[in-house]
């Protein structure tokens, strides 16, 4: 969320209405209902996540241990566990393996 002076973007009588409410004080305005975005959406984060738990579970499904994607991802244990059960829960994959992995030669 940027700062936005706003005697620079309002006009100068609804500027003027304002301040008998309000001066001097940082106020937050809402989005409008009919404008909103799903979180990560405007900034690419969730598009940016859903690559790197997709990529994740691809080095799962190529045999790389939790250990060895752990210390790619810098992610703790249980997160890269969640990640590769949420997908496969998604996509309907059985669990064969558990959530082992091979190990990656």
């Amino acid at each position: 969320m940027k700062y936005k002076n706003a005697k620079n973007i309002l006009p100068k009588e609804l500027l003027e209405k304002i301040q008998t409410y309000i001066q001097g004080d940082v106020i937050y305005i809402p989005i409008m209902e009919n404008r909103k975005v799903a979180w990560g959406q405007k900034n690419g984060t969730k598009e940016a996540i859903y690559n790197r738990n997709k990529d994740i579970f691809n080095l799962y499904q190529n045999g790389y241990s939790l250990q060895e994607i752990v210390n790619i991802y810098n992610l703790c244990e249980s997160s890269i566990r969640k990640i590769i059960s949420k997908i496969k829960k998604e996509n309907n994959i059985s669990s064969e393996l558990g959530l082992g992995g091979y190990k990656h030669e």
